[in-house]
């Protein structure tokens, strides 16, 4: 009676050990990133053709590059691209998730997949180099600062004892900071909210990307771009999570077709030359499929 009590037991043990791992495998599977019901993985591009979406983070406030228009409608040089993207993966530029986005939350967004791709004026830099990764660029870009026209910064040298605006997450703070201790930051979540202080007198400056600089000063005529280009060159480029080497490698060969058929050039006629004026040419912004060695 006890021999089989025992094998009884051992038999329940079993079949309670085998369901757990099947449920475990089962709890595992993400169809949305790229895992079947199993928890096996599978492709990548073949998930998002499922689900019928491609998922992009861009900036709601951020013109000419992503905004909302008083329609409701998504414009700008990011959006541009990633209707082509949405296009050409899905065969309809409809088919697009946005997701909008602050600067701080761009690396979140790819970490927690929420997203698929970030075409929020992404900056490429080391730090970021370590979390996420960058395809291709398709615009350059270096940091500029705005001043009134009244008291127009042209120097690091004037913002000593001043208090400088920047929007929390970007190249400028990580610049300033870095480069700069002393001078003292007023930080902001929102990009609006940075420029709004700027109008208001809350700072001396406003540093940023110096393309979007030129077009909201090109839109503010009692503002200017009066020190135009601090530190390196830096390079604007999507992002997809790290190690998605499959969405990777896709997006790079789709920039590098795009360049072929000067796709940014075009962009760049459409939604940043009537922002930035004919002060600025389109080579100085614009990056076609790839950097030239």
């Amino acid at each position: 009676m006890r021999k089989k009590f025992w094998v009884l037991l051992l038999s329940v043990i079993t079949i309670v050990v085998i369901t757990a791992c099947g449920n475990s495998k089962t709890s595992t599977g993400n169809t949305e990133n790229g895992t079947d019901s199993s928890g096996k993985v599978t492709s990548v591009i073949d998930a998002i053709k499922e689900r019928g979406k491609l998922r992009v983070a861009v900036f709601s406030d951020k013109p000419p590059f992503g905004y909302v228009d008083e329609k409701g409608e998504y414009q700008g040089y990011d959006i541009v691209l990633a209707k082509r993207l949405a296009k050409d993966l899905l065969g309809d530029e409809s088919k697009i998730e946005y997701v909008l986005t602050e600067p701080q939350a761009r690396v979140d967004l790819l970490k927690s997949d929420k997203v698929d791709i970030v075409l929020a004026n992404f900056t490429v830099t080391p730090e970021r180099q370590e979390q996420v990764d960058f395809a291709n660029p398709y615009m350059k870009v270096a940091i500029g600062v705005v001043s009134p026209n009244s008291a127009k910064i042209e120097s690091v040298e004037q913002l000593k004892g001043k208090k400088l605006i920047v929007p929390k997450g970007t190249t400028a703070e990580t610049y300033f900071m870095k480069n700069h201790p002393d001078i003292e930051l007023v930080k902001y979540d929102q990009i609006t909210e940075a420029f709004e202080a700027l109008k208001d007198g809350r700072g001396a400056a406003m540093a940023q990307d110096n393309a979007l600089l030129f077009g909201w000063a090109n839109e503010n005529s009692n503002f200017t771009v009066g020190l135009s280009s601090l530190g390196e060159l830096d390079y604007i480029a999507p992002a997809v999570k790290k190690g998605n080497t499959e969405l990777l490698d896709w997006l790079n060969k789709e920039l590098e077709t795009l360049g072929k058929e000067q796709f940014f050039h075009k962009a760049y006629d459409e939604t940043l030359k009537p922002a930035f004026g004919d002060d600025i040419s389109a080579d100085d912004v614009v990056v076609e499929g790839k950097v030239e060695e």
